[in-house]
């Protein structure tokens, strides 16, 4: 049975939407256990109803909370009893096989580096979503975690995309391509010109240099990019996706020939809400760590969590963390 850690208090929607979540999850998987770190009287009063899956739920006391505004590396240094710290510990020493949070993105990742340790070769772990395309998901490295990079990271964000790719999708031979400017070689910046020579020589399907215009068109299965670029793409993907349902949904309603035709569109436009929801996917994996850490969206419903929890179930199922330490062996 599998046993993975959440933190209860973490995100906007604590600890309503974490412990109803967890419920929801642990209703759909029969062979996964829970621990969920917080403030146990909050907890308890969030799970009146959760009789039937209380057996595979434990609750560990971790009274201190890191917020969004405090210095991530000193809240893990010093807050020795929050869920971050105390799960991140307990994953390293094999108690719990891995880590949800939708609270602080930097005390997840600090903590993921300090408390759990990297994979033996990875100097900087990663963010990695699983974005929507045209025709199919792709896996966006880095979004957030690393802003300065140098070319290493980079050619190592692209192995631990193809690993994740290959455990998580099934795919065979995944598509890196790297985000630039321009197709040729010598586009881009320093940092991607030298980037775009190591991963040439990498033991991946390197596809070479993608502009962001064919990122959502499916050129590659994995983008690689510093956290700078990434976070940038990951935002305005969001933005430009909330401003185009908004205005289909304003030009569909403007007369009465659009509302009869948005009738009989309804379930194209249901299909395409539910590719676009981030509730489905539930967070981005912090890749290149030595377990299957997960940092759900600060404002995770339950639906989000329950999806953030299956993602680290399969990551942990499928040994993520194991495939991106054989692909560096290859290395």
């Amino acid at each position: 049975m599998l046993t993975l850690f959440l933190d209860a208090m973490g995100g906007d929607n604590a600890p309503q939407a974490t412990c109803a979540g967890a419920v929801m999850a642990l209703r759909a998987d029969a062979d996964l256990r829970l621990i969920l770190g917080g403030i146990p009287e909050v907890i308890k009063q969030h799970l009146t109803d959760a009789d039937d899956v209380m057996d595979r739920i434990q609750i560990l006391n971790a009274p201190e909370i890191i917020t969004n505004n405090e210095s991530a590396a000193m809240a893990i240094r010093q807050k020795k009893e929050s869920a971050v710290v105390k799960g991140m510990l307990m994953v390293r020493e094999g108690e719990a096989d891995g880590f949800i949070s939708a609270g602080s993105t930097g005390a997840t990742l600090v903590g993921g580096m300090l408390r759990l340790g990297r994979v033996p070769g990875i100097e900087r772990p990663a963010l990695a979503p699983v974005m929507p395309g045209e025709n199919s998901e792709y896996l966006l490295i880095d979004c957030g975690a690393n802003v300065d990079c140098r070319p290493e990271y980079l050619a190592q964000f692209g192995l631990m995309g193809d690993a994740y790719m290959r455990k998580m999708r099934r795919m065979k031979s995944p598509r890196i391509g790297l985000v630039n400017n321009g197709a040729e070689e010598e586009k881009g910046s320093q940092l991607y010109i030298e980037s775009h020579k190591l991963l040439k020589k990498e033991p991946i399907n390197f596809v070479g240099n993608i502009e962001a215009r064919y990122i959502p068109a499916g050129q590659a299965d994995v983008i690689v990019c510093d956290g700078f670029d990434g976070n940038i793409i990951l935002k305005y993907t969001e933005g430009i996706a909330s401003a185009l349902m908004g205005i289909i949904k304003r030009e569909l309603m403007a007369d009465t020939r659009s509302k009869l035709g948005a009738l009989l569109s309804k379930p194209a436009f249901k299909r395409v809400k539910k590719m676009m929801d981030y509730t489905e996917v539930g967070g981005a994996p912090l890749l290149g760590v030595r377990g299957a850490v997960v940092k759900a969206h600060g404002s995770s419903n339950a639906k989000a969590i329950a999806s953030a929890i299956r993602q680290a179930t399969l990551m942990a199922r499928n040994q993520v963390p194991q495939a991106i330490e054989e692909n560096l062996n290859k290395h």
